[in-house]
């Protein structure tokens, strides 16, 4: 049986993906945790490079909110903005084709054991009723009307899930869950503004991978999203976005469908993008 990595956030950064493909074994397949594109140094390279990885079965790529970012500046939607490094793929011969493929990518992925997602996931949610939901996304975003979900998309608001949630509220709710939350409330009052370590959120915020009870605490999760945690293990969640883009590294870890499995799997690592912005 192919052995089947989580990589953390790739970001365009092209030269350590590829380098870091070379350094896997041949036959193992990899889940890309979202934010394939934007801010490194070639996210056409990357993108193109990740949708004939995908196209070979040998990858599946998670969206995350860089990649639908993208979505919304291919759509008309949002402005290019300082750091943005997609111009390139606007630009393309191919575009069409790739923000076609982008957008028909899952929104998190599970064996029944395991869960991959980009930013979080909410504690009301069980392993079921989050794939659920982030189906409802790829629905839309797979829809010929998917531009109308796009205009909708941003805001902060409504903050906190209930499942009398319906059209937009509900669909912005999930999207802001799985590609941005990293503190919530014990509720799931999510906060977006904290991006720095476990202990700096508001108060009242802690991280969403802490909230007591969680429904998915016998899960074991992998995700992005937080680079200023590094490669992050606790009990059931493994954190791989280790600051690829800013000159940290490219991180591969082997999955497993247990906490005792995990302390064991191998971890894989390339050097990431020396940012000519990095402090």
């Amino acid at each position: 049986m192919s052995k089947i990595y989580a990589v953390g956030d790739v970001q365009g950064c092209a030269p350590s993906l590829n380098a870091l493909v070379k350094k896997l074994p041949k036959e193992s397949k990899m889940i890309f945790l979202g934010d394939l594109v934007n801010r490194g140094p070639d996210s056409l390279g990357a993108l193109r490079k990740l949708k004939s990885l995908q196209e070979s079965g040998r990858a599946e790529c998670i969206l995350g909110n860089h990649d639908l970012h993208l979505l919304a500046i291919d759509a008309g939607i949002r402005k290019t903005r300082g750091l943005d490094t997609v111009e390139p793929i606007l630009n393309a011969p191919d575009r069409a084709e790739l923000i076609n493929w982008l957008r028909k990518r899952p929104m998190a992925l599970s064996n029944g054991n395991c869960l991959t997602v980009h930013g979080g996931v909410l504690p009301q949610w069980d392993l079921q009723q989050t794939i659920e939901c982030a189906q409802e996304v790829e629905k839309v975003l797979r829809k010929k009307s998917y531009k109308e979900f796009l205009a909708n998309m941003y805001g902060n608001a409504p903050n906190q899930w209930s499942n009398s949630l319906k059209g937009y509220d509900r669909l912005r709710v999930i999207t802001n869950a799985l590609t941005r939350m990293r503190f919530c409330t014990p509720s799931g009052k999510m906060e977006f503004e904290s991006k720095e370590g476990l202990e700096d959120g508001p108060k009242g915020f802690i991280p969403w991978f802490k909230v007591p009870k969680r429904k998915t605490q016998d899960t074991v999760i992998y995700f992005g999203h937080w680079s200023t945690l590094g490669l992050m293990r606790q009990h059931n969640v493994v954190g791989l976005d280790t600051g690829c883009v800013w000159g940290g590294k490219l991180t591969a870890m082997e999955i497993s469908d247990s906490n005792k499995d995990m302390k064991s799997s191998e971890i894989i690592q390339v050097d990431g993008y020396d940012h000519p912005l990095r402090m």
